[in-house]
């Protein structure tokens, strides 16, 4: 929006440098996108009268004109415009001067005629966008006096202002010179406007009906009689064209003006042309047409979202659509050459209703940008007799006024502590209303730190504690609150569990296994051959049947994978997979019992090896002692072979061996050892604490022992034994080999475990090591365990 300084200044003495009130208008909010300076370059260019015009003998596009630049005698003037004649009085830049657009004009040669000087069009003067011919000056001047003067040229500087949406009242000349004089600290007043009214009343000249309040919650009218069409006074054309709008007429000039000052949109109809002499306002039907003052013909009532608030419709008396109510009116009573009364309207509609319907007719105009931001619904008397002061004619007396809901002042409670805890600033109450008071906030103690604020009509958007908290920091100064980076926020990264998963891929590649993925889907007999009875879900659309059950457990995939590469001669691969099992729901459960397992194959090893896998990803994971339970079998898994793993008394899955008939199902020789644990439950059991270890420079002491014990005590109870007796002095213990077999009583199994011991200060002696290995063979004999020879 472009603000002339001098408009400004109408409401306030505003004084200071442009650059000093840039400044300032910047640290409003009101960011200054451009600075022009108005009248500046005119200090040699004068009033010339024109003598005589002849033909250039060596041009036909040019003329040769003479003029009297104030001595009385002739100087000759190139021109390429020929729409003024003798007599005309015309602005001519001489030598040496410096036009607004930086133009330099020196003595020239035309085609070999000499030019002392440049005849002026307006655009070229800066005063309009009219380039078309040289400007004529009106009245009666002295040739030589300025041409500022002649053409009542001040000097004014112009901001060209980026109003944010939700600056409703910026939009006005009025709002920011509001906001500035605050800033400045020097008066603001809005001048009273007194009109003189005629004996007639308005209402008897015309009518006005509102159908859809909701629309409309207030619409007002004035009539005015008398009229004569025809050009503004001058000040208000030049501060139109200031503000960058074109100057029509007396009647439109009034109305553009009153909204450029006030931010109240107008619109006046030609009340002859008005049938029923009367307004109807309502939202338009489906399909309805109307030819807008651009001549272009525009269907209402139908779009997206039209059926949220509808088109709002004016009328005439007799219903037909007239305009666009908020955004433009309509060409069928347009103010002609000819109109003498004139039907002024000044309303309120519903702003999401004429943001709606500017968007849908691809139509936005000065006054829907208003009028969608939210006007002042009280500030519609002021914005009438603004207009008719402006317009200067005889104005009906009384003001037609049909209101419904209007809008009502927001009230709000602000807390000083909390302007300072979000501004980081130290203010006092005082301080508060200080910046609140001049600027229309009303503010009065509710009790100490808290503040009662009423705002103002023409700040709809300010519905809130911390709407006027921002008003606070405008006017106390951005510049003046300590700057904070606000806390990055972390986006798109890892859950904790999801980390911990990536940590047992990590570990699992570390030890040499590669991943596989199998498809959840699987034969309707794979869990037959892998020794998986029970039930199983199968899909209701499945699209080949070798893919058409939910798996229950990894088994079934990794050997089909295994005997994929046996049968590639691969006899010693070794895969793991994360992957989700599927089981039969519980009776009072809709979905199916899903789970996210490890397993891990290795072909030709091993229940051992598995046994070590597992031990290093506990390790790695840092879980407390587990316990393995070899007292119960495992479907599909050798029965001798495999052990439950148990942390807390929650089972996590199970380590051992595939059963060989499984094994023989799917072509596999040898051995396949086993693993398979339910993530989740691996992930959530409990931890040892992190803690650093020195590692000792001294030589180790290995031993191992293979123990005799009962199938019915668990291998994890006879290594905690042995843990425990062993002592500081152990530093690894490990399980490597699960004997049945020859030499081995039925009912029992031979366990060997690999010890290490070592200390930190020394280097450990037969004596100690032997001790130490005397105390571990007492722990296990105590559990009914016996050293195999």
């Amino acid at each position: 929006m472009r603000i002339p300084l001098s408009w400004l200044r109408d409401f306030a003495p505003i004084e200071g440098s442009t650059a000093e009130l840039t400044d300032h208008l910047n640290e409003l909010g009101l960011v200054v996108d451009a600075v022009e300076e108005v009248g500046a370059g005119l200090d040699r260019v004068v009033v010339a009268r024109v003598m005589a015009t002849r033909p250039h003998p060596d041009a036909d596009r040019v003329q040769l004109v003479d003029v009297d630049a104030g001595d009385g005698q002739a100087l000759q003037i190139v021109c390429g415009a020929f729409n003024f004649a003798a007599g005309d009085l015309v602005p001519l830049a001489t030598i040496g001067a410096v036009l607004p657009g930086g133009m330099e004009i020196g003595r020239r040669k035309v085609r070999g005629e000499v030019s002392n000087g440049m005849l002026c069009s307006a655009a070229e003067l800066g005063i309009d966008a009219d380039a078309s011919g040289i400007h004529v000056i009106d009245g009666d001047h002295a040739p030589g006096s300025p041409a500022a003067d002649a053409l009542g040229v001040e000097h004014d500087v112009v901001f060209d202002l980026d109003i944010t949406a939700n600056r409703p009242d910026a939009m006005s000349v009025v709002g920011v010179a509001r906001d500035l004089a605050a800033r400045l600290g020097v008066p603001f007043a809005i001048p009273e406007v007194v009109i003189e009214e005629a004996a007639y009343r308005a209402d008897a000249l015309a009518t006005i009906e509102v159908r859809s309040p909701d629309l409309c919650p207030r619409f007002t009218a004035r009539v005015i009689e008398g009229v004569a069409i025809g050009p503004a006074p001058k000040w208000v054309q030049r501060r139109l064209v200031l503000a960058g709008m074109r100057p029509i007429n007396n009647v439109v000039d009034a109305s553009n003006y009153v909204m450029l000052e006030l931010g109240q949109p107008t619109h006046p109809y030609d009340l002859d042309l008005v049938a029923g002499n009367g307004l109807v306002v309502r939202a338009a039907r489906p399909g309805e047409e109307l030819t807008t003052l651009d001549g272009v013909t525009r269907r209402l009532g139908e779009g997206p979202g039209v059926e949220i608030t509808g088109d709002c419709l004016i009328c005439d008396a007799e219903g037909e659509p007239i305009g666009v109510a908020g955004v433009m009116g309509g060409e069928s009573t347009q103010i002609l050459p000819t109109t003498t009364r004139v039907l002024l309207e000044a309303a309120h509609f519903l702003p999401m209703a004429i943001a709606r319907t500017s968007k849908r007719l691809g139509l936005r105009t000065e006054a829907s940008a208003r009028f969608e931001r939210g006007i002042d619904p009280e500030g519609i008397e002021r914005a009438v007799r603004r207009f008719c002061a402006v317009l200067g004619n005889e104005v009906a007396a009384g003001m037609i006024d049909v209101r419904a809901d209007a809008p009502r002042r927001t009230t709000v409670h602000v807390r000083t502590a909390r302007v300072n805890a979000l501004l980081a600033t130290t203010l006092t109450d005082g301080d508060v209303a200080g910046y609140l008071s001049p600027i229309g906030f009303r503010t009065a103690p509710l009790e100490p730190g808290v503040l009662v604020v009423d705002i103002p009509s023409w700040r709809p958007d300010a519905t809130g504690e911390i709407d006027v908290i921002e008003e606070v920091a405008r006017h106390h100064g951005y510049a003046r609150i300590p700057r904070s980076l606000p806390p990055g926020g972390k986006t798109g990264s890892l859950t904790a569990f999801q980390h911990e998963r990536r940590r047992v891929r990590e570990v699992l590649c570390g030890l040499g296994l590669d991943e596989a993925a199998n498809p959840p889907l699987v034969g309707p007999g794979d869990h037959e051959r892998a020794g998986l009875p029970g039930e199983t879900i199968s899909a209701a659309n499945a699209m080949i049947r070798e893919e058409s059950v939910l798996r229950t457990s990894l088994l079934p995939g990794l050997l089909r994978a295994v005997a994929f590469n046996v049968r590639h001669r691969q006899n010693d691969i070794n895969l793991f997979e994360l992957g989700h099992v599927f089981r039969v729901p519980a009776p009072d459960a809709a979905l199916p019992d899903e789970r996210e397992h490890l397993a891990l194959a290795l072909a030709g090893s091993e229940a051992a090896d598995a046994v070590g896998m597992w031990t290093t990803l506990a390790d790695a994971l840092r879980l407390a002692p587990v316990v393995m339970d070899g007292t119960t079998t495992t479907p599909g898994l050798h029965p001798g072979r495999t052990v439950r793993v148990l942390a807390g008394g929650v089972e996590l899955g199970v380590v051992g061996e595939v059963d060989p008939a499984v094994l023989a199902a799917h072509d596999i020789p040898g051995r396949v050892a086993w693993a398979e644990l339910d993530l989740e439950r691996v992930l959530a059991a409990p931890r040892r604490p992190l803690e650093m270890r020195p590692v000792s420079r001294f030589p180790s002491s290995d031993i191992d022992l293979a123990f005799l014990l009962d199938d019915t005590v668990a291998a994890g109870r006879l290594e905690d034994a042995l843990r425990t007796a062993a002592g500081d002095l152990l530093v690894d213990l490990r399980l490597f080999d699960v004997y049945r077999g020859e030499g081995v009583g039925p009912g029992s199994r031979s366990l060997a475990f690999h010890l290490r011991f070592q200390a930190t200060d020394r280097t450990l002696t037969d004596v100690e090591v032997g001790e130490v290995r005397a105390a571990c063979i007492t722990a296990a004999t105590a559990l009914g365990a016996r050293l195999r020879g």
